[in-house]
Order: structure tokens, then sequence, then C-alpha cells
């Protein structure tokens, strides 16, 4: 009786056509040891939320996040908020937060700090700046000369100045070390492609604006000109798809993006050049989206235990790649007993903590393993495998065997379950079969099906873990007869 071990880390690769590959991986992240050790890949659960405080109901979805000097600030609903900590004598953490000026419109917002001010910038709105240091901490730019080259749009810094592109063929930025004045003047202009310009990221000290289907390099290179910047001899053909979609990750930049008649995908800026970081499956669903939830997608990135995570959101769905098992994984919120896309909006790094931003109300919470729920809500982790075959021919699979962490229950679930379901056609699965994986203590648990079925052509397998405990799926074997 042959025994078969079906690869459990291939991460999301879910094909148009599901017969050919219906993989999913959601809640679980692969993880690829690098050592020796029980199985060479394994799965663990994707963090919890734990909520740290909350600036009110659901009027304040959160819009953005950045962190100045320490200190994480917030936008949530119509204000700008900044995340205080308190510490007691006792050692003891609480947080709340302080409102520090409104903020106007209701999407996402674009932000950065040259050190001692915070810009804040509605993409096609207005601009803020607060300065605690200030004689009024908040206020809104109000230099003639901000909107002279157009409607300013997204913002980042770079040696003392703020660089903003507009809507129109130009680029801005403020006087130095002063994001309250602008000069009409001082514009750059991005005129080797006539795409429109897009949204700037800075990558090692130098500047780069993104268009619609180019990319162009600008250096700063004082020369007693007015205006310090002039353009790198650094083109692409390939420009961003989404503003928010830009992130810096892993010594590079990574975006949603496209060239001439092409469809987007995600790609990772690499020497000079772009390199093409998602798969077939991940452009397939790229491509159901239309072109405003493609430009509405937003990145994120961060580091926990050993991985480092970059992750997109369109619409609903979110994506994540670990640069260290070069995978991929899905993220999904249970809300209101519904599966939606991960709940997170912005995520920072502050206070030794991972902060979270919510698509769904004021909450402020941190990314932790050691809560195994979103803000009580349950986190349902789940995978299908790739499919298993035999050439065309029939197979009949006596049996079954998920090997996990056990005796993982805890107070708030003495005996947790993992179950498992089956698919012949990649599309629809029977009903789950449950097995224990070890109450508290029962570190020996086995969780084992028999009698799983005859399959004509081939089968698809789902394990799912749902109960609020620690995850860890270390291997899925199969003992079959031909």
């Amino acid at each position: 009786m042959p025994v078969i071990d079906v690869p459990i880390a291939s991460g999301f690769y879910e094909s148009e056509s599901l017969p050919i590959s219906a993989q999913r991986c959601v809640n679980f992240y692969p993880n690829i040891p690098q050592s020796q050790s029980l199985s060479p890949e394994n799965l663990f659960g994707a963090p919890g939320i734990e909520q740290l405080t909350t600036t009110g109901d659901f009027e304040h979805i959160n819009r953005g996040a950045h962190v100045k000097n320490g200190i994480p600030y917030f936008v949530n609903g119509g204000n700008l908020y900044s995340l205080d900590r308190t510490i007691d004598s006792e050692l003891n953490e609480s947080f709340s937060t302080t409102s520090l000026g409104a903020v106007s419109g209701t999407g996402r917002v674009s932000m950065a700090d040259n050190g001692q001010q915070l810009i804040i910038l509605v993409p096609g709105g207005s601009g803020y700046i607060y300065d605690e240091d200030a004689g009024t901490p908040f206020a809104e730019i109000t230099d003639p000369d901000f909107t002279a080259n157009g409607t300013p749009q997204y913002v980042v810094y770079i040696d003392g100045y703020f660089a903003v592109t507009t809507d129109s063929k130009k680029w801005i930025i403020s006087a130095l070390n002063d994001g309250t004045s602008w000069s009409a003047l001082d514009f750059g202009t991005a005129e080797v492609d006539p795409d429109l310009i897009v949204a700037p990221v800075v990558h090692k000290n130098r500047l780069y604006i993104t268009g619609s289907e180019t990319t162009e390099g600008f250096d700063n290179r004082p020369s007693g000109a007015s205006f310090p910047f002039i353009r790198s001899s650094v083109f692409m053909n390939k420009g961003c798809s989404a503003p928010f979609s830009l992130v810096l990750a892993s010594d590079t930049f990574m975006m949603i993006g496209r060239g001439v008649n092409e469809s987007p995908a995600i790609w990772q800026f690499t020497g000079n050049n772009y390199q093409k970081l998602s798969t077939t499956a991940i452009d397939n669903k790229l491509a159901e989206f239309t072109d405003s939830e493609i430009d509405d997608a937003f990145g994120f990135v961060y580091g926990d235990k050993g991985a480092y995570f970059v992750g997109w959101t369109i619409s609903d769905f979110t994506i994540i790649y670990d640069s260290v098992s070069q995978k991929w994984h899905e993220r999904e919120s249970t809300i209101d007993e519904r599966q939606r896309r991960w709940r997170v909006n912005s995520l920072v790094s502050a206070y030794g903590r991972i902060l979270v931003g919510d698509n769904h109300d004021g909450r402020i919470g941190q990314l932790t393993s050691d809560v195994y729920t979103e803000y009580g809500s349950v986190i349902s982790s789940y995978i299908t495998t790739p499919p298993l075959s035999r050439q065309g021919e029939y197979i009949k699979v006596k049996s079954a065997e998920a090997t996990v962490e056990s005796g993982v229950g805890n107070s708030a679930v003495a005996d947790p379950q993992i179950s498992l379901s089956v698919s012949r056609d990649g599309k629809t699965f029977d009903y789950e079969r449950q097995r224990s994986i070890g109450k508290i203590g029962k570190y020996n648990q086995r969780a084992i099906w028999f009698n799983i079925g005859r399959f004509p052509r081939f089968a698809v397998f789902k394990l799912s873990i749902s109960d609020p405990v620690k995850k860890v799926l270390i291997g899925f074997r199969l003992r079959a007869t031909q």
C-alpha cells in the first residue's frame, strides 16, 4: 500500500481552471525549516489581533498610519490621532489616543515626515502639517503655491524635502525642511513618456516618479539651480497601477503595475529594472478586478519571527508574500459571521509592537501570535492541496493523517478539532469530518481519517482549523491502493 506525502506548503496557486490547480492557503503561512526537522515544509497559523484602544465606531475607519520619532499616528475617520503609551510604577502598559486635528475626506491618506513635521496629504484634496513644536501644532497647508502646479496627490520625503506628485505632469517639492512653504517654480516633470504621473517612491536615496506605464529616476544634485533634482539615467517601461500599492521591502520596492498593453501584476524593483513577483495565478486573480478596484489597492510590510511579509489588499482579496520562504498565502477576516478580506487597513511598528488600523471601525490593535482571534472573532485557517492523481487512473485512499502540533487545547477550547473534506473536481468539497488535535497536554494525539474514498481522476483535500488555538500543520500523509 503506497504512502503519499502530500505537499502542504505550496501556498496560493488557484488556476483559472480549478481542476488544474485549486491550491489555497488562507490564514496559514508556509514555513521552510532552515535545518533538519520533522518535515521539509510546514504551516503556521496567521497572528491574531488584540485591541489596544479605539477611536470610535464604523465612522472611524482607518485611512492610514505613520510613525514619527517613535510615536505612531493614525488617521481614523476625520481626525489625526497619536497613539500614546503610559507605563505605571509596576511596568503595566496602557494605551490611549489624542485627537490632533481634523482631516478632510474619507479615503486613504498619504503621509511622510522630515523628523519634525508630519505631512498628511488627502489625494486630490487638502494637505496638513502636524508639528508639535510649532505655535499652531496642526494646520492646513495654505501656501497658494502648494497647488500652483496641479492638485497634490501623494507625498514622500527625501534629503530635507517633501516631494509631492500632482494630477498634472508635474511633481513639486517643499522648501528645505519646511512643509508649510512651497514655490511655484520648484517643480519637476516626467517627460520621457507621455503617460500620467502616478506616485513617488524613494529607494536608496533616489527619487522615482512612477507613471501609469513608466518609471523615471531623479537624483538630488545641487548645482546652484533653484530646483535641486535632475533626471538620472534610470528609465523603465513599467508603471504603477495603484499608488498606495508602492511599498519599500527587502531592500527594494514593490508595486502593482503594468507596461503598455499589459494587465496588472506585482513587480519588484531589482537593480535598475523590474522583475515580476506575482505568479500567473495571482495575475489571473488581479485580472478579475476593475480598474477602479486596482487603483484603490494598498500594500503593507512587516517582519515577525523570521518571516518577512509583503502584502496587498485589492477589493475583497488580501494576498501576502513571504520573501524568506518565497511563498504566497491569503488572509481573511470573519466579520459579522462573513469571510472578508483581511481587516487590517494600515500597519506600522512602534512601542515594540506591530500596530494595525482597522477597516471596520476605529479600533487600534496589535498583531500577536499569542492571540488566536481577531478582536475576539474566529480566524478560520485552511489549505487546499495540489491535486492528487495517477495519470488519469482511479485511486483509492484508505486513510489520511494530518500531523499537527497536538495538545494545544486551552481554557477557551478544551478539545480543538481539525477538519478534512475532499473534492473530486477542484470546485466543490464534500462534508467536513473532524478529528481532535489534542486536549491540554495530549501531545501524542493523532488526527487520522479512514475510508476516504475512490477517485476516478484526481482528488483535492482541504484541511481547516477554526478553533482559537495554536495552529501548526506539520505534514499530511495518505495511504492509497491502486
